[in-house]
């Protein structure tokens, strides 16, 4: 680069001479020219000059922005190389911290694997799970002192295996349920045996007695039961083989694989909501296998047909890992599409890594394309028919709606802003809820509102010819000018002026007489113009 330039800079200094050169031929033409040239070697070499300027000019630019790129990208440079110090710091350092918090697991392991050989329980207590109390500086806790701080009762209540307890304490308390699902983990080390615990909590889900689709009570049951076997499965992910086994016995299987073939019929009459892909009936046979690691005694079709009905539950990727399900996902992303989940589709995409193969921005745009022509094939009722389609109408809108907040929360929990801008979404939003409240306003009944006279009201005075024992009305629509009593309208000039008044009696239909349309008579005073 730098040659080039020095080659560059060496030519345009050979200008001069070139232009000298060019003089002397242009002086030899000219003395022996045959006939008068228009041209003046004054104006020639002013041109080549004012090229040569602009040559310069524009050389000089050039190596300006060069030496300004060559200092940024030295900058640039430099500052890569202390970031990837800095990185290379922090990977050291957390891998020097994981190690050591490694070695102090695996002594806290041995460690409760000996108190437990030499106490030879028949059960797992909590000295069992003494391995998963480390602290930050490697240290283990002692098992004795339970480390739930918030809800200790949930210590006693696993103590005694209370499990109809546990289930109302964790229903009256989902308030706190980040809190909760901490916590009911480190409980469950206090039971004898979680696993039965938690199965024993399971009685009840599907009652013979309660419509589960009416009764709210039932659906916080099911949620709280869903709860605690994510939770006994968080419990579980932390012990070794050994305790593993000890925890699942082929007892505990058993109960459980009893239980999920006593709900697996009951799944072909589960609530609308497994449509939508919000089935708590369905998540709760899928967390079942998983929890207790019964997949492999059911079918791997039958469980594959019952992911789309948990597709829009927040654990579905998790759970769909847990069943051991990941390879078998472009499949099951594939049936969400063409059934018209595309958001589901696009949440299980990224979370498996299957965005190259199934385009989120293209599968938004597709599912918001059918979710517009809903509501335009709604809105394009005919004229005769429009009061009755009115429900319809407003049903296609309010599904575009949640269209629309649905796909701008995807685009924002994915980062996908830049690929998929937001704004028209929420202008279109907008425009909805706008007409939608046009028409509620349009079909809600008017109130009969009571007129209030305007201006003075009128004066009331008795009159004793009034039978009705209603005061008749004198009529004062303008009230006194406040100039009529100024001395210069006054006099016997003025007087001699102003014209007599005249006075004019109305006289009602004779078929009628001088009634109100509510059969009160009245009387009617004179008028004066």
């Amino acid at each position: 680069m730098m040659e080039d330039t020095r080659s560059v800079a060496s030519l345009m200094d050979s200008t001069s001479s070139k232009i000298q050169q060019l003089q002397k031929a242009f002086a030899e033409l000219e003395s022996q020219r045959a006939v008068t040239l228009n041209l003046k070697w004054n104006e020639l070499e002013e041109h080549f000059h004012g090229l040569e300027r602009s040559l310069k000019r524009r050389f000089h630019e050039l190596e300006d922005q060069e030496k300004e790129y060559e200092t940024k990208t030295r900058k640039a440079q430099e500052l890569l190389e202390k970031k990837k110090a800095a990185v290379e710091a922090k990977e050291k350092a957390s891998l020097e911290r994981l190690q050591r918090k490694r070695d102090a697991a695996v002594f806290a392991i041995n460690t409760a694997l000996d108190k437990y050989s030499n106490n030879n329980a028949p059960n797992i207590s909590a000295k069992a799970f003494a391995a998963e109390d480390e602290t930050l500086d490697g240290t283990v806790q002692d098992a004795e002192i339970s480390p739930v701080k918030a809800y200790p009762e949930l210590v006693k209540l696993c103590e005694d295996v209370d499990s109809a307890g546990l289930h109302k304490f964790v229903s009256d308390n989902r308030k706190n349920l980040a809190l909760l699902k901490e916590e009911i983990p480190v409980a469950l080390k206090a039971a004898a045996n979680p696993a039965s615990l938690v199965l024993d909590s399971l009685e009840g889900f599907y009652p013979t007695t309660t419509d589960g689709k009416k009764d709210a009570n039932l659906l916080g049951m099911r949620r709280t039961c869903i709860m605690l076997m994510e939770c006994l499965s968080v419990l579980l992910s932390g012990l070794d083989s050994n305790s593993l086994a000890a925890v699942l016995s082929e007892d505990v299987k058993d109960r459980a694989k009893g239980v999920a073939e006593g709900w697996s019929p009951l799944l072909e009459t589960i609530d609308m909501d497994a449509g939508n892909g919000n089935s708590l009936e369905a998540h709760a046979f899928l967390q079942l296998l998983a929890t207790f690691g019964i997949v492999s005694d059911f079918k791997e079709d039958g469980i594959l047909k019952l992911i789309p009905m948990v597709s829009r539950r927040r654990q579905a990727a998790e759970l769909c890992r847990s069943l051991g399900l990941s390879e078998k996902m472009p499949g099951v992303v594939e049936v969400l599409v063409n059934s018209g989940k595309q958001i589901d589709a696009v949440n299980l995409a990224f979370a498996f890594g299957l965005t190259e193969k199934f385009p989120p921005v293209e599968l938004l745009k597709c599912y918001l394309t059918e979710a517009s022509r809903s509501s335009s094939q709604g809105n394009a009722s005919p004229a005769i028919i429009i009061v009755i389609c009115v429900p319809m109408q407003d049903e296609f809108s309010e599904r575009e709606l949640t269209g629309l907040k649905a796909v701008i929360k995807c685009v924002e929990e994915h980062n996908l802003e830049e690929q998929y801008p937001v704004e028209p979404l929420h202008k279109r939003i907008l425009q909805l809820e706008k007409t939608k409240a046009e028409k509620k306003r349009a079909t809600e009944p008017t109130k009969p509102q009571t007129k209030r006279p305007r201006g003075p009201q009128p004066r009331v005075t008795d009159n004793n010819n009034n039978k009705t024992g209603y005061g008749r009305v004198i009529p004062e629509r303008y009230p006194q000018y406040v100039y009529d009593n100024r001395q210069f309208l006054s006099g016997p000039i003025m007087e001699a002026q102003a014209p007599p008044p005249q006075t004019y009696t109305f006289s009602p239909a004779p078929a009628h007489g001088n009634f109100y349309g509510n059969c009160y008579q009245y009387q009617a005073p004179p008028y004066f113009h």
